[in-house]
């Protein structure tokens, strides 16, 4: 139950997440780049002062461990998810973007998985079938056509982030892994913005560089809190869950991303969304196999 609990947790905070980011590129004037600069860093920062509270455990915060060669590619595969995430969500509705990225994510972890020898059973495969059509119902309405750069651009972040999920599961020390991941993502989106303003100011791009208040208020959020405790929590019971399993879950993000629109946004509770939740939910309760082993957060 422990292991559940803490799973929810942080399906929770991913749908938080995605509702902060969604708020900033379609309500404030911040750019995607920056957006996405701004959330790591944060994400970052209160990474490295956690780690620094855990210096008595047996896993201290050192520059290898973040500098490590895991870090690295946990890191390039963060910062891909994040930046391309941003940079697609400009150009995609709503449902769009959140069909391709969750779709992405399901074929890829579940292919690692059926690699890695995990196979389905009857009552599995019938369960996610039933979740993946409920995230189908839910989205598909609102979807509009995507234009091809964008649905590639989604495509690739809904595959980083199938990969930054499967490099977890080899994790022991979840924050010390999470922040190595987001210090090296943080370097990187540093980069990738400084690249960015040169290319502005030679005229090779004509986008601009914009950041306002709410925009800095959203990436903090969203770093900070949603991005960084979520991130750690979903290290934690990755080693202890099968890869099948884990693609499985995270289908309910959407649907509590949907319950905090209604909660925090006033969105309207439709028949529709009602039924997409209940076979979602439902899908995913009777594909659950029980894991073996439970975990405690320390």
């Amino acid at each position: 139950m422990a292991l559940y609990f803490w799973i929810a947790t942080a399906m929770v905070a991913f749908a938080a997440n995605s509702l902060f980011c969604r708020l900033a590129l379609s309500s404030t004037s911040i750019d995607p780049v920056s957006f996405t600069t701004l959330r790591l860093c944060f994400g970052a920062v209160s990474l490295l002062l956690l780690s620094s509270l855990r210096r008595v455990s047996k896993t201290p915060i050192t520059y290898r461990s973040i500098f490590s060669t895991t870090s690295v590619k946990g890191g390039i595969s963060l910062f891909l998810y994040a930046l391309c995430f941003s940079i697609a969500y400009v150009s995609l509705s709503t449902g769009t973007g959140a069909l391709i990225l969750f779709g992405t994510v399901q074929l890829t972890m579940i292919s690692a998985g059926l690699l890695n020898k995990e196979r389905l059973s009857l009552r599995q495969s019938l369960g996610f079938i039933m979740a993946f059509a409920g995230v189908l119902m839910l989205l598909l309405p609102s979807a509009t056509t995507p234009s091809i750069g964008a649905a590639i651009t989604m495509v690739l972040s809904g595959m980083a982030w199938g990969f930054y999920t499967l490099h977890g599961k080899k994790s022991n020390a979840p924050v010390i892994s999470t922040t190595g991941n987001f210090v090296i993502g943080t370097l990187l989106a540093v980069a990738a913005l400084l690249i960015n303003i040169v290319l502005i100011q030679t005229g090779t791009i004509g986008s601009n560089l914009n950041i306002d208040t709410a925009g800095i208020l959203y990436a903090l959020l969203s770093g900070a809190f949603a991005s960084a405790c979520g991130y750690v929590l979903w290290y934690h019971c990755l080693p202890n869950i099968r890869a099948t399993t884990a693609a499985l879950v995270q289908l309910s993000v959407p649907v509590i991303a949907i319950a905090m629109g209604i909660l925090f946004l006033n969105e309207p509770l439709t028949l529709l969304v009602t039924m997409s939740c209940a076979l979602t939910i439902f899908g995913i309760y009777i594909a659950r196999e029980k894991e073996r082993k439970s975990i405690h957060i320390r």
